[in-house]
């Protein structure tokens, strides 16, 4: 246990708080005894996770659990599963699954998420076949509102597990996760600059039809970037980029380069229509063949604000045609691009792709930037196309606009109700997002 009075702020910046204090416990006793004490004396007690969420569902006044334990627990090779301590960053997986000729399905862009701090925000990736990381996730072990440990799995309280897949952190402590895993497999990527509007006129076939597909739009810009991913096994052969090429146009372009058009931009607004053609001139092709998590996963060292809604998947072209014509209707200066993602239906309740074929579209400002005004008149937008907002990212909804759109929002709460009555787990966002 450390005494705070640090200020904890999340990777955005848009979140902080100074905790009563911090524990950070190295086993999943040492979780429960920290549960115990906190329920003992009557403060709140949250897991924090990697601090990767832009919205406030980390944010803990009181006793503020850093998992500082993570590995693997157990494999079970026959049914290609495994089970992680609840701290285990998203980056280690690779190697710990490794062994085993095993990956993930599925996988985000960002790798720096704890795996609890990830399913129970709803991470997802994108691939019109595939569910987010929530639908991986096959049992957990967690500590609930009395200081108990709970079983949750297909056999063990199963009733339960389409709440605790993706629990928003209102539901206890996890201390462990056991995910379904597939064979190892690598992905063939193809990245092309394409007409913006052609994009969109096929975006529902593609996004139906490859693997994994995904588009970014810089405004003031007519050129999307799409990349396609399609799944192959790892007797295909890797080509992979070339270190040199990677780091030029991931790191120093992608990065380096980028930070300080983001700052020119915030300084002299005026020049951001001119930098985002500039990027849009200098995209090129890219063909490589890699490890899924190489393909997958992009490093990402600008700060940023973002907000992403879930859209039914055939809303999706015509809302970014909506927010296209906002951006230019509003006169904005925008430097960052429009992610445009897809994902399969699922059965859990507070997913957003619970009952229906999902797309993603996020938008960001830079972290230096006011993001208010834009993301409000967006999210008005995908209010107006039945989206969902991404948990983990920032948005105005309450309650009561959390309970139509959710079917099983209710049964949530009741699930709510019975592991955790006397809210030891909740904070200002989730009274916000579940009520009291």
């Amino acid at each position: 246990m450390t005494a705070s009075g640090a200020r904890w702020h999340n990777w955005a910046r848009s979140e902080s708080i100074v905790p009563a204090r911090v524990e950070r416990p190295t086993s999943a006793d040492a979780a429960q005894r920290a549960v115990l004490a906190a329920v003992k004396s009557g403060v709140r007690i949250k897991a924090v996770g990697a601090g990767h969420s832009f919205s406030g569902i980390a944010v803990t006044p009181g006793v503020q659990l850093d998992l500082a334990w993570g590995g693997l627990i157990a494999v079970d090779e026959a049914a290609a599963r495994v089970t992680l301590a609840a701290g285990t960053r998203l980056h280690q997986l690779p190697a710990l699954l490794a062994p085993y000729g095993l990956a993930l399905e599925n996988m985000g862009d960002i790798d720096r998420q704890t795996i609890a701090g990830a399913t129970s925000t709803g991470t997802h990736g994108t691939g019109g076949g595939f569910a987010g990381l929530s639908a991986q996730i096959v049992a957990v072990t967690l500590v609930i509102g009395d200081g108990s440990v709970l079983r949750v799995s297909e056999s063990e309280n199963p009733e339960l597990l389409p709440a605790v897949r993706l629990g928003l952190g209102a539901l206890g402590i996890l201390v462990d996760l056991t995910i379904q895993c597939v064979p190892a497999y690598l992905l063939h990527a193809v990245d092309a600059p394409e007409p913006i509007e052609a994009v969109l006129d096929g975006y529902l076939e593609r996004s139906a039809s490859a693997d994994h597909f995904e588009f970014y739009w810089f405004p003031h810009t007519e050129t999307a970037l799409t990349k396609t991913n399609t799944r192959l096994p790892p007797r295909t052969g890797r080509v992979p980029l070339r270190r040199l090429n990677r780091w030029v146009e991931d790191e120093l372009l992608g990065n380096g380069v980028y930070r300080a058009t983001c700052a020119a931009g915030l300084a002299i607004p005026p020049l951001v229509p001119r930098m985002n053609r500039l990027a849009e001139r200098l995209t090129g092709s890219r063909d490589f063949t890699d490890h899924s998590h190489k393909v997958f996963v992009t490093n990402r060292s600008v700060r940023f604000h973002e907000m992403e809604y879930a859209l039914p998947r055939d809303a999706v072209p015509e809302a970014l045609r909506e927010v296209r014509a906002l951006i230019q209707k509003r006169g904005w200066r925008i430097s960052f691009p429009l992610e445009v993602r897809s994902a399969a239906a699922d059965d859990i309740w507070l997913s957003t792709g619970y009952g229906r074929d999902t797309g993603f579209i996020a938008v960001h400002r830079y972290y230096r930037e006011n993001p208010r005004s834009y993301f409000a008149d967006v999210e008005a937008i995908m209010r107006a196309h039945d989206g969902r907002p991404h948990w983990g990212k920032m948005h105005n909804l309450d309650a009561d606009a959390f309970r139509q759109v959710y079917p099983r929002f209710d049964d949530f709460l009741a699930a709510r109700d019975r592991l955790d009555p006397e809210r030891r787990f909740t904070n200002r966002y989730l009274e916000r997002v579940l009520g009291r």
